[in-house]
Formats: structure tokens, sequence, C-alpha cells
């Protein structure tokens, strides 16, 4: 093999690696494995913390609920509802420019705001917005923090989704989501157990009430995290300084490889390009549809300690036993989403646990008797062992291009976030502790996602028949640039690429 060292990676996918990188497939894997390794090591620790600090600082409120944030902030049940869903309101708004807008791919800031600053900054910022929130006095102070709260947030889980997409396969992908999620499902368990140690330690130290030192020490912690995540998150695999050239190039060959097209815009494409892309597939509009639902149907774990409080217990036991039953879900779902990763499937991974869920509902309608009651929220929760994978459906339906992947991705969780603001009127302490309505709209809304998952399944299945009998002729001119280039890094002609796109298996 030559010495000869590859030439300089100067920008995305411009020009050809030598081909002799290619000769050895011992050394490809090795490299490959290598390559994962560096990427997990550093990626995911971070995501996964960033994660669970997220949903922390967004979730702390219904902690401080249970230490007399109400009524030392005088709020009305409506009010304290209002102040919970402020935080999805401005964060719905921005999440889809958020990731159309994304950093690295406006031309002017392209070197100077790349995502591992953009999703660092973000976290600095919500974690000293909700550190302020522990000064609010009345209704308004903290209306105006929970509602600024969503800004900086709305752009993590799109962007970190986004990013994961440009550096996984298609068949790593979903576990590597999964991980990204267990950190906001960590976030109840140990959410929970660190509300009950701040509680136990700092209630009215220096006079000041225990629910403010729950949003100071956690909105600190975000902080630090945010700041240290600037330095060891990765950018883009054209880009990210930590890698080498080869490494960078066997980057996008994977992606090239996977779906048998470069993972790349269109060179005219405008910023709104995407959008426009989005807005005329069907699957967008039946994934938000899906999104708004479930996240309805999920909106319990807002109000998670209030469920386990009907049970009877002191502050401090309830919040320690709101956290064991998320700690299942996190294993679970890690391996959930390994084996659908493995089995190339989504749908059945998705609704097994839909319907576990379901179970639990049926339990918390039927009965008031403890442990059957504290039994259903085990079940309740299992279903985060299944959503994990849900983000990972919508990114390998969307696979190709980049713009319109992140678009669909922020729409479904704009969508979904939709669901959970309108989730966080339907726990009304007038109809607890049984809260039968809650329960029963819980109930009929993920009725209505496995419904719509279905009709998406069924969708894809048909596309995958038609990509089989897809002609050259047939290719629009984006699609073609993007085989282009996937033959161009794999030093093979433009038919044989084609060929093998045709042939490749979809996930569904």
């Amino acid at each position: 093999m030559s010495n000869t060292p590859p030439p300089a990676f100067d920008g995305e996918l411009k020009g050809a690696y030598p081909k002799e990188l290619d000769d050895s497939p011992k050394r490809d894997n090795g490299a490959e494995r290598q390559l994962k390794w560096k990427l997990d090591s550093r990626l995911i620790p971070v995501i996964v913390f960033l994660a669970m600090m997220s949903s922390v600082d967004r979730i702390v409120i219904s902690f401080a609920r249970l230490e007399g944030l109400k009524s030392d902030l005088h709020l009305t049940d409506i009010q304290y509802d209002t102040a919970l869903a402020a935080a999805y309101a401005l964060h719905c708004l921005v999440l889809v420019p958020s990731n159309m807008f994304y950093p690295a791919r406006i031309p002017l800031l392209r070197n100077l705001l790349r995502p591992s600053l953009y999703i660092g900054c973000c976290a600095v910022l919500w974690g000293i917005i909700s550190g302020l929130t522990g000064l609010t006095k009345d209704y308004g102070s903290i209306l105006a923090c929970r509602v600024l709260l969503g800004v900086p947030d709305a752009g993590f889980y799109p962007g970190c989704s986004y990013l994961l997409s440009r550096w996984y396969t298609r068949k790593e992908l979903g576990l590597r989501l999964a991980l990204l999620l267990t950190g906001g499902m960590m976030a109840h368990a140990f959410g929970g157990l660190l509300a009950a140690a701040i509680l136990a330690i700092l209630k009215d130290k220096f006079h000041i009430a225990a629910w403010r030192w729950l949003f100071f020490m956690e909105g600190a912690v975000t902080a630090v995290v945010g700041i240290l995540s600037m330095w060891l998150l990765p950018d883009y695999p054209h880009n990210t300084r930590w890698l080498n050239a080869e490494e960078r190039r066997l980057t996008q060959l994977r992606l090239a490889k996977d779906v048998g097209e470069a993972d790349m815009d269109s060179e005219e494409a405008s910023i709104f390009e995407g959008l426009r892309m989005a807005m005329k597939d069907a699957k967008t509009y039946l994934f938000m549809l899906l999104a708004f639902f479930l996240f309805l149907s999920g909106s319990f774990t807002n109000f998670f300690p209030t469920l386990t409080a009907t049970l009877g217990y002191s502050t401090n036991v309830t919040l320690l036993m709101s956290a064991p039953p998320w700690v299942l879900p996190a294993i679970v779902g890690v391996i959930n989403a390994w084996h659908s990763d493995r089995t190339g499937e989504r749908f059945f991974h998705l609704v097994t646990y839909w319907w576990i869920t379901i179970v639990g509902f049926i339990i918390s309608l039927s009965t008031m008797a403890t442990g059957a009651r504290y039994f259903s929220q085990y079940l309740m929760a299992l279903r985060s062992g299944g959503d994990m994978v849900f983000i990972a459906w919508v990114a390998n339906a969307i696979p190709r291009p980049p713009s319109k992947r992140s678009v669909v991705i922020a729409l479904t969780i704009t969508a979904g976030n939709a669901g959970t603001i309108a989730g966080s009127y339907i726990w009304k302490e007038s109809w607890g502790p049984q809260y039968h309505p809650s329960f029963l709209i819980c109930l009929i809304s993920l009725l209505a996602v496995i419904a719509v998952a279905f009709v998406i399944r069924t969708i894809q299945i048909r596309e995958n028949k038609r990509m089989e009998h897809l002609e050259i002729d047939d290719l629009e001119k984006d699609e073609r640039e993007r085989i282009e280039k996937a033959a161009e890094l794999e030093g093979m002609t433009f038919v044989d690429a084609f060929r093998r796109r045709k042939q490749l298996p979809g996930i569904y």
C-alpha cells in the first residue's frame, strides 16, 4: 500500500480519495470500529447528560410544586398548568427555524457557529434561565422564565437528532438516539432523587425556600456541562477538528454506502429547500399527527410525582418512589433500540410497548388499590422503552437529503410538543386522585397513535417496492447528484452505485 497521505480535506465531499484506502477490508473494519469508538466515547456521554439536564430543567417545576411553589407564588391550578405548558410555547415556534438555519449550514456563520458551539450555548442559556426561575416572586415572573426556557432548549433535541444522523448509519442510529432519549428518562429517576437530596440538605438554608434551591442547583449544573460540551462535541464529518482526514473521509464513505447516496444537499438549494420538500411529503404530516397524539398520551410524565403522591406518602417518599419506574424502561429501551437496529425493523419495536402502556392506563382506570396503581406506573413508564426508536424511524423514513430530514425531525418534535401543551391541561386537580378523564384521554390518544403508525408503515413498504422498479431516467437532479457523489467516494461507476441503491433494504 502506498505511504502517500490522503489529500487535504477542505470541504464537504470535495474530491475523491485514493482508492488504495479501500483495498484492505481488514484495515477498513478496524478503522471503522476505532472511528465509532472515538465518536461514541465523546459524543454520546455529553448529549446523554445534557438530555438528562434538559428534561430535569423542564420538570423540576413538578418537584417544586410538592414543596410549596404554588402557595408561595399564589398560583391557581390554571396558572400552574399554564406555567408548566409555557416552556413548550416558544419552543414549538423555534424548533423548525432552529434546524432550518442550523449554524453549520449558513455560509457566513459556518466557521463561527459550529454545532458544538451551538448546542453548548443552548445548554448554557437554558441552565441560566432555569436557575433564574428560583428568583421568581409571582405568576408573571415564573411564566416569563418558563416561556424563555423553551427558546434555547428548542435547539437541543432536534439539533442532536440531526447531528447523530450525520455521523451514524441507519442501523446504528436507533441505538444512539435511544441513548439520547435515555437521558430524558433518567431525569425522571435521578431528577427525583436529586430533588429529594437537595430538599433534605438545603431546605430553608439561608432562609431560602427549598424549591428555590432546586432551580438554583440544577440550573448551575446544566450551565457548567454546557460549557464543557463546546469542547467535547463534534461538528460535522467534514470539519471536526479532532478527526484526521482519513477518519473524516471514512465517515462520509460509511454514510454513502448505507443508502447508496451521499449525505449532502444540492449546492444550489436554498435554506428553505428542505422545508419545501418536507411539506410535499405525506409522511411529514403523518409523523406530525402521530407525534401529537404520542406526546399527548405521554403527558402523564410531567405529572408523575403528582400521580405518585396519590398513593398517600410524604413528599420525600413520593419523590423516591417516582424514581424506580424509570430505571427499567431506560435499560429495556436501549436493548430494544439495539435489536431494532440489528433487524432493520421499527414499527413493532414501537407498537409492542404502546400496548403495554395501554394496559397500564386500563389498570389506573379500574382501581385505586395502592399496589396495582403503582404497578400501572411501571407499565406506563415502559412506553419510553419503545419511544426511543421513534425519532430513528423518522430519520430512516427521510434518509436524504439532510435538509429535508432535518426539517421533518423538527416538525415532528414541534407537533409532539403541541401535544405536550395540550396534555398540560388534562390533569386537572379536580379530577384527582382518580384522574379517570385524564387516563381515558391518554388511552384513546395512544390507540390513534397505533393506527397512524400502521398507515406510515404501509406507505414505506409501497415506496420500497417502487424503488425496486426505479430507472436511471426517473431520477431527479438532486438524487442523481447524491448517487454520483457516493460513486465517487467508493470508486465505482454511477451505474453500479445506482443498482446497489435499488437493492438496499428499507427500514420500517
